[in-house]
């Protein structure tokens, strides 16, 4: 008996081994540190050069991360989380998602001031949608909170991730 469980035992370690553990490995993501920091370098942006805006940052999943409304109206808040998911999610630049004709696809907006976050190495990792001032302004100052992190708007050519 205690050689057919020691057999049991040897047999379920060898099927174990078998499968392998797969090393689990890093990839850039964006954290809320990073998320608070775009998110109050667009609004010190705004508010030197008198807009109210509200600032919406999101994950690579769509899932808000910081979000400010920063005296703008319900609706340019409820804009902005709409330009920064939609970023977030199809990792283009709202001003590119406008041109689509897919209005009915979800979460895609229709106008300019939600941009796409990557990291260094290309990874997609979030979106940050700006409303309350002109669209090219919104826009811009995403932009501008991004870079001043450190991260990209654009994907560097030679990556699709």
């Amino acid at each position: 008996m205690k050689s057919n469980v020691f057999a049991g035992l040897v047999a379920m370690a060898a099927l174990f081994m078998s499968t392998g553990l797969q090393a689990q490995t890093m990839r850039p993501f964006l954290d809320f540190k990073t998320a608070d920091a775009i998110r109050d370098h667009c609004l010190a942006s705004a508010d030197q050069a008198g807009h109210a805006v509200a600032v919406a940052v999101f994950d690579d999943g769509g899932d808000l991360m910081s979000y400010s409304n920063h005296g703008a109206s319900p609706a340019a808040a409820a804009v902005a989380q709409w330009k920064g998911r939609s970023a977030a999610v199809y990792r283009r630049a709202t001003r590119e998602t406008a041109t689509w004709n897919a209005p009915t696809a979800p979460m895609i907006a229709t106008m300019e001031g939600g941009v796409p976050i990557f990291a260094q190495d290309g990874t997609a990792i979030g979106g940050v949608g700006v409303s309350g001032a002109s669209s090219e302004f919104d826009a811009a100052c995403g932009t501008r909170a991004t870079e001043a992190a450190n991260l990209l708007v654009t994907r560097p050519a030679s990556k699709s991730k």
